[in-house]
């Protein structure tokens, strides 16, 4: 990857952009941030202040900054077959859920409240699996059935493929627009901004504090929002091939498809990622990262904190600039 790139921050119109990718990712929670390294993740989150009550969604935490760290053992480690191309992006995206959800949990505690009750197992995985059914169904099953509709007017497959993904692309957007508009929302999207340019700071070597923080982006090429995007259009190349069969085959396809398309998408980023210093690179990510514009916010220097926190968590186990390359597999999707 580029850790022998150079490190230095790229001027640029805007904000400042980090050189080079190493191998930290994380993710914004509740009123937090989880970091991930190579063998250590830690969860940064501002508690409520003093009297334990439930806060409002919007409503920021004054508390202080509580961090809990755990190892990271990845199973890509313990099999070659699974680190091979396209499977391995698969097996990391089941490892950056797991640990994302083990993050929510962590961080819906800490605001909770002294005297409420944990939230249980059981709630977790019906959450979890809900979310999951209605986000295969809005993105995949909708789009297939919307196109199914008008079948018989389009001339070929590649056609009702393309019309597909313009479907889909478009639901997504919308989708992605009504999120951003939700007042509940704003914060999340904020610390999602303060992990972000955090990220960028340790990967352009600067000392990681707040204010150096703040003068990065809050857009970063390995963002989950420019994933997706990958996603709808690598799409397009996996389902073309087979055709307009019956609407229950078209349905079975897209969903025996998402780990297939989903691998691919992985390694897209991945290969973009480690040339983002070239300008044709640049271009490649440019949709994924104004898409960003809509899922991250400009945090607060407190913010900023929280996420800094996360990271020194991490970086106090282990030196992710110093990872091998097969330390670093499956750690370009999740920032």
């Amino acid at each position: 990857m580029a850790a022998a790139g150079d490190a230095s921050p790229r001027l640029t119109e805007g904000p400042l952009q980090a050189g080079r990718d190493l191998p930290v990712g994380g993710q914004a929670v509740l009123e937090g941030v989880m970091m991930r390294g190579v063998s250590t993740w830690a969860v940064a989150v501002r508690v409520p202040t003093a009297g334990g009550r439930r806060m409002a969604p919007d409503e920021a935490a004054l508390g202080e900054i509580r961090v809990q760290s755990f190892p990271l053992v990845s199973i890509l480690r313990r099999h070659a077959w699974l680190r091979l191309p396209v499977v391995r992006g698969v097996v990391a995206l089941g490892e950056s859920l797991r640990i994302g959800i083990r993050a929510l949990q962590i961080a819906a505690a800490s605001q909770s409240g002294e005297d409420a009750q944990p939230i249980s197992r059981a709630t977790w995985i019906g959450t979890v699996t809900l979310a999951l059914s209605l986000s295969v169904g809005l993105f995949f099953l909708l789009p297939v059935g919307l196109t199914s509709l008008v079948k018989d007017h389009l001339p070929n497959s590649l056609v009702f493929v393309l019309v597909e993904k313009l479907v889909r692309i478009t639901i997504f957007l919308l989708y992605l627009w009504l999120v951003s508009r939700m007042r509940e929302l704003r914060r999340v999207f904020e610390y999602h901004g303060a992990e972000h340019k955090t990220i960028s700071c340790y990967e352009a070597g600067l000392e990681l504090t707040p204010e150096n923080a703040q003068r990065f982006s809050r857009l970063h090429p390995r963002c989950g929002t420019s994933f997706m995007l990958i996603v709808m259009v690598v799409a397009i190349v996996v389902f073309a091939p087979l055709g307009t069969p019956a609407w229950y085959w078209l349905f079975a396809s897209r969903i025996v498809g998402i780990p297939l398309v989903a691998g691919l998408a992985f390694e897209v980023i991945k290969w973009m990622g480690r040339n983002r210093s070239k300008r044709w690179a640049r271009a490649l990510m440019t949709p994924g990262m104004k898409l960003q514009l809509l899922t991250t916010r400009e945090p607060g220097l407190g913010q900023l904190a929280v996420a800094i926190a996360a990271l020194q968590a991490v970086l106090a186990v282990e030196s992710p600039a110093d990872a091998g390359e097969e330390d670093r597999v499956g750690m370009e999707v999740v920032a």
